[in-house]
């Protein structure tokens, strides 16, 4: 297969010097690198939606039992964003917001997530809720907005220790029939 001097001057060959279908197939040995493009776009786009409609409402009063969109309480304030969102109900109280949804591990935590907490009234049971906003992809901890009883509609840190000691788990909310 050796090419003469004047073959290789004009270019003249028998073999091709590039193979398409090989560099295809090869690229496609790398595609466990890339997100399915069209779920990846929506999973965003619901997010950014949650987080523009929960902090649309930051400062809001807090008032126990009411669901929005001027006062909300903690359950309230979840489910209205949840609702003016995707159109789905995602439970009335924080209990039945957290019986209701999928658990995840706090490895798999998002935002948009719910995170749920002990109350000083729900005797160790589950009497908060609020709306993961960021998280640190290292340590998981995260930002989540909420309806504060004393503060309203506000941003707090998982890592206050206020909610590390009252924290009890996370959910994902099924969008899907």
């Amino acid at each position: 297969m050796m090419l003469s001097a004047a073959d290789m001057a004009t270019g003249k060959s028998n073999a091709p010097l590039y193979d398409k279908e090989e560099e295809e197939e090869e690229i496609g040995n790398f595609d466990f690198l890339y997100y399915d493009s069209d779920n990846y776009d929506t999973d965003y786009i619901l997010a950014e939606n949650l987080m523009n409609e929960a902090f649309s409402h930051l400062g809001a009063l807090y008032r126990s039992g009411s669901k929005g969109p001027n006062a909300f309480d903690c359950s309230g304030f979840t489910s209205y964003v949840y609702k003016q969102c995707t159109n789905v109900f995602i439970g009335a109280s924080s209990r039945d917001q957290y019986a209701r949804n999928i658990p995840i591990k706090r490895s798999e935590v998002q935002t948009g997530d719910l995170v749920f907490f002990t109350s000083p009234r729900s005797g160790g049971k589950v009497g908060h809720v609020g709306i993961v906003v960021d998280v640190d992809p290292l340590t998981h901890n995260f930002s989540f907005i909420h309806a504060s009883s004393y503060n309203g509609v506000k941003l707090s840190q998982s890592t206050e220790a206020n909610y590390t000691r009252r924290y009890i788990g996370l959910r994902r909310v099924k969008l899907e029939p």
